[in-house]
């Protein structure tokens, strides 16, 4: 089979909506990665296989997946002719963090309704001029979802110490830009550079220099739908140079930045 690659990213002006993402990957594996916010996938042809929190889970049917941030995970194709997805990245404050956990051990839903809501959605994110309608959808889909979630709350035990494993994850996030050296790291969080990486991957599923470039991919996405080209964004996003953004990018998201942002243009 020919591998064929079909992906058509725009951010619309809806709040709440950090980006619109419809994708047709015959054999395109996602590696581990994080995203910063909500994942909203739903599947119109084919399947998708992916691990969440070291589980395996998978999309049949009207499923409704729900992947929520900080998360690691990964994908690839459950059907020798690939899939055919469509996503929503969804702001933070569309839904309260406590829902976190839950979703990490529930993210696949069987919900024809949800999933014809969240199908319709897409449809009327396609025509600007329609945010009121968007945003009136958006909030039954995020109503759904908390119904589905809450009730499998339990109550919270005290937070335990947030370990060194936390503290790099702020630092990484804090230096985005410029990063840091294991050594500093190391230095700065009070822990031996091995422990540290351990206790990282250990508590997230991902090593930190994955976290890092995965972050940076993220934030790039968003700049070149912003129509900035791949040479400025990659040093404002981190990346040593456009090659080094490119490299990232295209293991991320299956594309190169620059076809990324000319699907963009086009949608």
């Amino acid at each position: 089979m020919v591998s064929r690659h079909e992906v058509f990213a725009w951010r619309p002006r809806v709040p709440g909506v950090v980006e619109v993402f419809h994708a047709h990957f015959t054999e395109h594996a996602y590696p581990m990665h994080v995203h910063d916010v909500w994942t909203l996938l739903i599947v119109d042809n084919g399947a998708v296989r992916y691990d969440l929190n070291r589980r395996e889970c998978g999309t049949p049917g009207d499923t409704v997946s729900l992947l929520p941030p900080q998360v690691p995970h990964n994908g690839s194709p459950a059907t020798p002719q690939g899939f055919r997805k469509r996503v929503l990245y969804l702001d933070l404050p569309q839904l309260d963090e406590g829902l976190i956990g839950p979703a990490v051990d529930h993210p696949d839903m069987a919900d024809p309704l949800l999933r014809r809501r969240v199908g319709r959605l897409h449809s009327v994110l396609a025509h600007p001029g329609d945010e009121l309608e968007a945003e009136s959808r958006l909030a039954l889909i995020g109503e759904r979802l908390r119904g589905h979630l809450l009730p499998r709350l339990a109550p919270r035990p005290p937070k335990p110490d947030r370990g060194v494993a936390h503290s790099l994850r702020e630092l990484l996030d804090e230096r985005l830009l410029h990063g840091v050296t294991l050594d500093d790291a190391a230095k700065l969080v009070h822990a031996h550079p091995t422990h540290l990486v351990r206790a990282f991957s250990t508590a997230f599923g991902i090593a930190p220099h994955q976290y890092l470039m995965a972050r940076r991919v993220d934030r790039a996405r968003r700049l070149l739908l912003d129509g900035r080209p791949p040479a400025e964004v990659a040093t404002a996003v981190g990346f040593y140079d456009q090659s080094h953004l490119t490299r990232h990018f295209k293991r991320f998201i299956g594309i190169t930045p620059g076809r990324y942002a000319r699907t963009a243009a086009g949608a």
